[in-house]
């Protein structure tokens, strides 16, 4: 009895001893999870109790009827570890989602273990590695989001054996090779989308045309090419069909119209040519119908009018002929009509008015003809109105006022007359208004005050006349005013200062007089201020001295009197300074010198400057052009050795005196650069004095008679040697293979250089290659002397009926000879052989290569702010072509990999091949006749 007694005592305190013990009830599938979440730190996570029996309570955790867990869905939470094995054991794990959670890694292929899978999101990551063919496994797979990743490698064909798939989602990662056709047997499948992934390439496979549920397919900015495949015809359901920036090429088929569901087409950026089918207008459902940038011919088909649900219509830089059908006038519902850039002509048709809902009409770069008629003021939708390079006509209707929406208009270069629609300073909403290069007339109307959101007036190149109205300074959102090239006259308002957000002032060449108003010193933005070739008296004000942002100071061409401010010199970003032809006396002040940043132009000659040269001038070291002619200066020139990047120079008609600086740029410059300074030796070429010479003497002209004589006998017996040694260099062509040796390269420099052309021919070796492009190939070269440089070497085979060679060539040297902007690549020199079309061009050297590669092909890392100053800094780029430029640069050909990024990730324009100057009306500036550039693209009136 006493022994059972002990036996239940032990018991009961054992079982009191094992009640009091913790639970440990976690299932094995909570375990797992929190194994997960030990591996990183996040706040995120408070509710992963490991206290509880099953994880079903927790955060972003969804478990089944049998609390398994089903769902697991984490969204926008750093989680920096890579892909969680952990989760692999959860057998009923229906979906996965780890969208932007900074994932990295892998996916494992023993993600086969989750056979239960319906969704995978796994998009907006960092994972790295290919796409595991194992998914191919996972029959219940429904949805795969793996878009915004750096994965890489092919698209497993494996997938073709989820028939269950509905939605692909691989968009913008770096997988390359071809779509495999095995994705024709996804029957179910509605989405598939791989844009963004520049290696896919190869022809469309047709059998995408066997997944007869597809709704959406994607494959925009890849290297698809071949043509459209005519099977795509059969799929009905289809909504949206995005091939574009592709290389896509041949016809539209015409068995798209079966595609009876669709609402969205978009082939723009490709190579496809012929003609609009006319078989589109049977889509009645197309909403969206976007060709640009394409070679498309032809006129637009009647037929497309029958397409009344279209909203947006972009048909821009191909080569469409004909007029605006008639038929347009039932698309009702268009809301964007784009046809820049093509050769459409007739006029702008009256039932434009019909389409009320119509929000941006650009028909600019075009042939239309005609007056802008009356019916456009019946658009009280329109935003945006572009027009320009036209040969429009007549004047502006007052019913433009009725478009109380409008935005932006442009209407520069066209034949329009009369004076300007009071109506039009009616628009409150008004903001850019360009109408530059017509013959506008009439006086500026004191309503323009009304336009209070107006950011850019630009009226240059017209015929207007009287003063500029005072109410101008009720303009204070203004950032660019140009009324350049008028007939303007009076005095510059002293209200101009109110509009404190201006950066550019550009009035020159009208009949201004007065002074320069002091209220310009509350312009603090300003960069460009141009007031040359007026009738401007007084004296330069002090106040201009506040102006810290001013790159380009121009008052050359009036009467301007007085002394040149010392507080000129707080203009510290100053580039470019011309007060040249004026009546301004005294020396330079020596202050002048603090402006280290001048490296464009300095130009103060035909004035009544006396005394030395400042000391400081030595400082002047970016300084590429300086013109002093036509004063009375004395003194030395040898602190002008001192100025390593000056490329041009004239002093003519002063008084300096003693010898020459010995540098190369004074033994290059012409006599006609120091003529007129009685005292000023060159000694290094053993002449005495430099003088100008206005009357030749007999023995003088007797001389170069004779000499005109010897050269031509010279160059007589030099051709005759010359026919005879071509058939020698064409020998040693043939045996060595290398023409590069045979001819000198000639060296033209832009900047100053510390190196030879042979440093530059050295280095155009297969090693040093770094970019190829339709004009030739680039090369990175370290001089020996000097930095490390880019060169170009240009192509000079290039096929029938597109650019030469030639042209590239001096399309590049003739703009980037004569601009210069901190974002736009500056061009050090060019290389040429004699008798020889082989061409050179030496940029500076852009360690991160271009925007395209630094996005899509680099491992350095881009935060949003290096993002934004690469976009701010572009679009300075571009802005200054457009509107710092006279006449306006067009690039045509903005893309990604012709904005190249410095080593501290400044954007720089480049490749000026395909740029025209836009001159006005000039019908040789027309260049729409010609498609030109690659894919990518910005309309030049839009930045």
């Amino acid at each position: 009895m006493q022994s059972n007694q002990k036996i239940l005592l032990i018991i009961s305190i054992l079982s009191t001893f094992f009640f009091s013990l913790p639970s440990f009830a976690l299932n094995s599938e909570g375990l797992s999870l929190h194994s997960w979440l030990s591996t990183f730190n996040s706040s995120q996570f408070s509710s992963w109790n490991p206290q509880h029996q099953n994880p079903c309570n927790w955060s972003y955790i969804t478990c089944s009827s049998q609390n398994s867990v089903a769902e697991i869905r984490i969204k926008s939470i750093s989680i920096p570890t890579t892909f969680p094995i952990q989760f692999l054991s959860l057998t009923s794990l229906t979906t996965l989602v780890l969208y932007k959670c900074n994932i990295t890694g892998e996916i494992p292929t023993s993600i086969l273990n989750l056979t239960s899978l319906v969704t995978l999101d796994l998009s907006f990551n960092a994972l790295t590695g290919t796409i595991p063919p194992q998914l191919g496994t996972l029959s219940r797979l429904h949805f795969l989001y793996l878009n915004s990743n750096l994965l890489h490698g092919p698209v497993p064909a494996q997938l073709g054996n989820c028939s269950q798939l509905r939605e692909i989602e691989l968009v913008d990662n770096r997988l390359f090779g071809r779509i495999p056709l095995q994705l024709g047997m996804l029957s179910n499948l509605l989405t598939f989308r791989i844009g963004g992934n520049a290696g896919i390439f190869g022809d469309i496979p047709a059998e995408i045309s066997d997944c007869r549920e597809l709704e959406f397919l994607g494959l925009a900015d890849t290297s698809v090419s071949g043509q459209i495949p005519p099977e795509f015809g059969k799929l009905k359901n289809l909504k949206t069909l995005s091939i574009y920036t592709t290389n896509l090429s041949g016809l539209i088929p015409a068995e798209i119209s079966n595609c009876s569901s669709l609402e969205n087409l978009f082939l723009y950026q490709n190579r496809i040519s012929g003609e609009i089918p006319g078989e589109l207008g049977r889509l009645r459902n197309l909403k969206k119908l976007l060709l640009w940038r394409n070679e498309l011919f032809g006129s637009m088909p009647e037929s497309l009018g029958n397409c009344t649900a279209l909203q947006v219509m972009d048909f821009s830089l191909n080569s469409l002929t004909g007029e605006i059908p008639s038929s347009f006038s039932s698309l009702a519902k268009l809301q964007v009509f784009l046809l820049s850039y093509n050769n459409i002509s007739g006029q702008i048709p009256a039932f434009i008015g019909n389409l009320t809902s119509l929000r941006q009409l650009e028909l600019d770069n075009n042939r239309i003809s005609g007056e802008i008629p009356r019916s456009i003021g019946e658009l009280r939708q329109l935003t945006q109105f572009f027009a320009w390079q036209n040969e429009l006509h007549g004047s502006l209707p007052f019913e433009i006022g009725n478009c109380e929406k409008l935005q932006s208009m442009d209407l520069s270069y066209n034949f329009l007359t009369g004076s300007l629609p009071s109506s039009l300073f009616n628009i409150i909403t008004l903001n850019k208004l360009m109408l530059i290069s017509n013959d506008f007339s009439g006086e500026l109307s004191k309503d323009i005050g009304n336009c209070t959101g107006l950011s850019r007036l630009r009226l240059g190149f017209n015929q207007f006349s009287g003063e500029i109205p005072k109410e101008i300074g009720f303009l204070q959102s203004l950032t660019f005013l140009e009324l350049s090239e008028n007939k303007l006259t009076g005095e510059i308002p002293e209200e101009i200062g109110r509009c404190i957000e201006l950066e550019m002032v550009d009035l020159h060449e009208n009949r201004i007089h007065g002074v320069i108003p002091n209220s310009f010193e509350s312009l603090v933005h300003l960069n460009v201020l141009d007031l040359s070739r007026n009738r401007l008296s007084g004296s330069v004000p002090e106040a201009l001295g506040k102006l810290k942002s001013l790159n380009k100071l121009a008052l050359n061409g009036n009467y301007i009197t007085g002394m040149i401010p010392k507080s000129i010199a707080l203009c510290t970003d100053l580039q470019s300074l011309d007060m040249s032809s004026n009546r301004i006396t005294g020396p330079i002040p020596d202050e002048i010198s603090n402006l280290l940043g001048l490296d464009i132009l300095l130009n103060l000659s035909w004035n009544y400057l006396l005394g030395p040269l400042p000391a400081g001038f030595r400082n002047l070291s970016k300084l590429g052009s300086l013109d002093l002619s036509h004063n009375m200066l004395t003194g030395s020139l040898s602190l002008l050795g001192e100025l390593d990047d000056l490329i041009s120079l004239d002093v003519s008609f002063n008084n300096f005196s003693g010898v020459l600086p010995d540098t190369t740029l004074f033994h290059q410059l012409p006599d006609s650069a120091f003529y007129g300074n009685q005292e000023l030796c060159k000694c290094f070429h053993g002449r005495n004095k430099i003088t100008a010479s206005h009357h030749p003497s007999r023995k003088l002209i007797f001389g170069l008679v004779f000499s005109i004589i010897l050269v031509t006998l010279f160059a007589t017996i030099a051709t005759l040697l010359r026919i005879r040694s071509r058939r020698i260099i064409a020998s040693s062509k043939n045996m060595n293979g290398d023409e590069d040796g045979l001819w000198e390269w000639e060296l033209t420099p832009f900047q100053k250089l510390a190196f030879s052309a042979g440093e530059v021919v050295d280095g155009l070796v297969d090693s040093n290659v770094i970019g190829k492009g339709s004009s030739g190939l680039v090369y990175r070269v370290e001089t020996r002397t000097g930095p490390t440089i880019a060169v170009k070497k240009l192509r000079s085979d290039h096929k029938q009926g597109q650019f030469s060679e030639r042209d590239f060539f001096n399309a590049e040297v003739k703009i980037l000879s004569s601009i210069r902007h901190k974002n736009i690549i500056r061009l050090l020199g060019c290389c040429s052989k004699r008798n020889n079309n082989a061409k050179l061009l030496i940029y500076d050297y852009m360690s991160n290569g271009s925007l395209n590669d630094l996005l899509h092909h680099s491992k350095v890392f881009i935060d949003w702010d290096s993002r934004y100053k690469i976009a701010l800094g572009a679009a300075q780029g571009i802005a200054y072509l457009h509107h710092g430029c006279n006449p306006p640069i067009i690039h045509r050909d903005i893309k990604s990999n012709n904005i190249l990024i410095s080593q501290q990730l400044e954007a720089c324009i480049a490749d000026f091949g395909l740029a025209k100057p836009l001159n006005q009306h000039s019908q040789q500036a027309r260049f729409n006749s010609i498609v030109a550039g690659s894919f990518g693209y910005i309309a030049p009136v839009t930045v």
